[in-house]
């Protein structure tokens, strides 16, 4: 295999979803909400106020629950390969689904607003729906400078 059938990659990045609790402060918290809720609870069942500690439980559960939802979203990612003839973006799903598009890199355009939309000879990409309006635009400045240098190469001549 000669060198010129292997493009050369401009660009490449991975995101994910940030999650700022860790598992370890997940577990205090959960902790605390339990302890949080026997302190208050347990004099209202004392005081013949038992259902009390039903409803108490519950908000325990329902913390736990969204949490965990949380961090399995958090296991999203997108993976963005630029090559001198594509743009390829690869998704993980948290429940294993794979889904892969292949955008022209020299139609390729990037559009900025609520989204990043990447669009190329008809087919459009929304990509980075989990990042924040700021990651979104470091994104496509990072892109963007990879397609400009991409399209504007320069050449050794060796003309010294």
């Amino acid at each position: 295999m000669n060198d010129d059938s292997v493009p050369a990659v401009h660009f490449a990045t991975s995101l994910s979803p940030h999650r700022s609790l860790s598992p370890e402060g997940f577990k205090w918290l959960i902790r605390g909400a339990v302890a949080a809720n026997l302190a208050i609870g347990l004099p209202m069942y004392f005081l013949g106020a038992w259902p009390v500690m039903g409803f108490m439980g519950l908000d325990v559960f329902l913390l736990w629950y969204m949490f965990k939802r949380s961090y399995l979203d958090a296991r999203r990612s997108e993976t963005l390969v630029l090559t001198d003839r594509e743009l390829i973006v690869d998704r993980h799903a948290p429940d294993g689904e794979r889904e892969e598009h292949r955008l022209d890199a020299y139609w390729l355009k990037i559009e900025l607003g609520e989204r990043l939309v990447l669009s190329s000879r008809g087919q459009r990409v929304v990509i980075g729906r989990f990042l924040s309006p700021d990651e979104r635009d470091h994104v496509a400045d990072q892109l963007k400078a990879a397609l400009a240098a991409m399209r504007a190469p320069t050449y050794d001549h060796g003309w010294s």
